[in-house]
């Protein structure tokens, strides 16, 4: 057993890309050793800046040797009656280069034929890696490679050195134009020259010696801890997204947090301007107090060790000032008028050539709004019609703003703010940010009656008219993003408790594109069907992510509920009723009952005869349904699905006592019929819920 080290050393490394290709490049080296059936104890990979590098640690010194059956033709054909080899043997063995009398027989399930067992051995380990290391480079996620000078090879970015050793030899090779060697890099700046590696276990700490952290982990563990202390210094939180996080450990060799500052007058401007241009343009954590308001500090991370650290701080300040300064300043400019104001250049901005411009957008979400806001009014939601369609009015204002105009991402957001300095009604201003929400799968939702109104009157408005048009989401292609905003439209109705029907909110949507010349929508039939049918199919999505299983989520929409409150009701009762002990017969039992019924030649009567069932199972079975029948009722009108389906559980024995002495195609038409009818009573009873006969148990 013996340790393998890997290193490709490059230009600078992309930073986005570096985890990535670190992952995918341990992943194949991986699956390239399973499939070569070489084992090994443990496998370890690094990414910094100029370098990608696996180390493998107790490796096999070769391939197990394998045993390889041939088998030729069958022992009749091999040999004649005297035993002796016939051609078709010995032009077997000839093609395998032995004598004929090597052969061995096989028995086998289908008779016993000729062979021969060979021994194959094993090739050594250090023979097949150069081409295992190799072909897990080429395979690498890479968008765009590039050649570096005269060289063929192709990489992310110009390659440096290859590195290749086992143990404290080096495995000759050529890997990406490069021949391997022992020798690394190490810092840029602090330790640029090449330094010999005496032997792979020594790698990291190698480089550690030589002011580079390789393993990517503990680098970013080493800049999330100086990131903390730094500002638990100043009593503060660091805001530190994942991705960015990343990417700031992708640019450095050796992580150095610094603290800095800037001029507390810039905090009137909204923080989300300032920690956007703060983290996309510097690449800066943003510090905040308990409460989350932005406090006047950044930290960054160096990949130098000063002498004079200030001389670094002082620098990255005045970088920062004239950003933060733009921000001041279009938030300033954008002061100069109401937001209201800002709707006028609305009128000459496109929202889609066919569809109109943004006001008119604002102007179909202000009134999908208000009769949104009305239904919710009947249902006791406390909410004021007249500040939603307001709100609806205001909703895109933001669009024209200098501030969105440089920052696009805080559409809403400068709403927000703008509104709350026009001393618009805080539910006007609160709403304006949350109609964007959620923003993503998992994002939290709209928390105010009116941002619920408007975020779901944009995304109906959104989908009806770009259906209208006939540019529906194809394959992957989904520009509008309305597969998303379907999801958010289930998700609000279904998690805000809203008993609203889809049917209701489409049609109206679709009047919305009316006006007093006519319908932007020149067929609205089969724009209603077309929205319809793809909201009721990202039920599939929504669930399957949370766990569901299909065939649950078919049952439920087999019966078609238009309303998404209602599905997920009956979603959760179905789930439950999959665990009782008499679910698999029942579903079972629908399957035949709903076979039956299809098969049926005669329209099947909604009403059974009780002086027709002559036999005890079917005067059983009859009694159990009625039973049923009057307890579920109250249950359906409280929508208690879950307690329907326990109740219809009791239906389990008389339905198998049913099949098990009645038969139903009786030669008499009338208790056919009759029996048939009592089945179709048995069907409608489970379809209150769903149709449990698309349950696989």
């Amino acid at each position: 057993m013996s340790t393998i080290l890997f290193e490709l050393g490059c230009e600078e490394l992309p930073p986005k890309s570096l985890k990535p290709l670190r992952d995918a490049l341990q992943a194949s080296v991986t699956e390239q050793l399973h499939a070569a059936e070489i084992t090994f104890d443990s496998i370890k990979s690094f990414a910094a800046p100029r370098r990608l590098a696996i180390q493998i640690q107790g490796i096999s010194d070769k391939q197990p040797d394998r045993t390889e059956q041939k088998r030729g033709p069958a022992i009749k054909a091999a040999f004649d009656a005297d035993g002796n080899p016939t051609r078709a043997a010995m032009g077997f063995a000839k093609g395998l280069g032995i004598e004929a009398s090597e052969l061995i027989t096989i028995n086998t399930d289908k008779g016993d034929y000729v062979g021969f067992e060979q021994t194959i051995s094993g090739q050594a380990t250090t023979e097949l890696l150069p081409a295992i290391f190799q072909t897990a480079l080429d395979n690498l996620p890479i968008a765009k490679r590039m050649r570096s000078g005269a060289s063929r090879n192709e990489f992310v970015r110009p390659v440096q050195w290859a590195v290749l050793m086992q143990d404290g030899t080096v495995i000759n090779a050529t890997i990406q134009g490069h021949e391997t060697g022992s020798q690394t890099r190490g810092h840029r700046f602090h330790s640029p020259d090449y330094h010999n590696i005496a032997h792979a276990n020594d790698y990291e700490q190698l480089l550690d010696g030589l002011k580079v952290v390789a393993d990517f982990d503990k680098r970013q563990m080493l800049i999330k801890n100086q990131v903390k202390a730094l500002a638990d210094e100043v009593n503060s939180d660091a805001i530190v997204p994942q991705e960015l996080l990343d990417e700031v450990t992708a640019l450095v060799d050796f992580p150095i947090a610094l603290r800095a500052s800037f001029e507390p007058r810039f905090l009137q401007v909204p923080q989300e301007a300032l920690i956007s241009t703060m983290q996309a343009d510097q690449k800066y954590f943003c510090l905040t107090d308990k409460a989350g308001k932005l406090q006047p500090y950044f930290i960054f991370i160096t990949n130098i060790e000063s002498k004079d650290p200030n001389q670094i701080i002082e620098g990255n300040e005045k970088v920062v000032r004239p950003r933060l300064a733009d921000a001041e300043f279009f938030f300033l400019q954008d002061q100069k008028q109401p937001l209201f104001a800002l709707t006028e250049s609305l009128k000459t901005r496109v929202f889609q050539d066919k569809l109109g411009t943004i006001w008119e957008k604002s102007e179909r979400i202000a009134k999908l709004a208000a009769f949104i806001a009305t239904l919710m009014q009947q249902q006791g939601h406390d909410i004021n019609v007249d500040d939603t369609v307001r709100a609806g009015i205001l909703s895109k204002a933001d669009l024209a703003s200098s501030l969105v105009g440089e920052y696009p991402e805080l559409q809403g957001i400068a709403g927000t703010y703008y509104a709350r300095l026009n001393d618009e009604p805080e539910a006007v201003a609160a709403s304006l940010e949350e109609q964007y929400l959620p923003k993503f799968s998992g994002d939290v939702l709209p928390q105010t009656p009116i941002g619920i109104c408007l975020a779901l009157a944009d995304r109906l408005d959104t989908l009806v008219g770009i259906f209208a048009i006939d540019q529906a989401p194809t394959g992957s292609k989904d520009p509008f993003s309305l597969r998303r905003s379907a999801i958010g439209i289930l998700r609000i109705l279904i998690e805000k408790q809203l008993p609203i029907n889809l049917v209701a909110l489409v049609e109206q949507a679709i009047k919305g594109y009316s006006d007093a010349e006519g319908s932007k929508i020149a067929k609205m039939g089969d724009t209603f069907t077309q929205v319809m049918a793809f909201l009721n199919s990202r039920y599939r999505a929504m669930y399957t992510e949370q766990g569901v299983s299909v065939d649950t989520i078919q049952a439920v929409q087999a019966i078609n509920p238009h309303m998404p409150l209602d599905f997920d009701q009956r979603i959760r009762a179905v789930q439950a009723f999959s665990t009782l002990s008499q679910a698999s017969m029942l579903a079972d039992s629908n399957k035949r009952v709903a076979n039956i019924l299809a098969k049926s030649e005669v329209s099947v009567a909604d009403t059974v005869d009780e002086t027709l069932l002559s036999e005890p199972a079917e005067q059983n079975l009859y009694a159990n349904v009625k039973q049923a029948q009057t307890r579920v009722q109250p249950l359906l009108e409280q929508a208690d699905y879950t307690q329907v389906l326990q109740t219809l559980a009791s239906l389990d024995e008389p339905l198998t006592q049913f099949f098990d002495n009645v038969m139903v195609n009786s030669d008499d038409a009338a208790l056919k019929n009759n029996r048939l009818a009592l089945l179709k009573q048995v069907r409608a009873l489970f379809l209150t819920v769903a149709d449990i006969s698309e349950l696989q148990l």
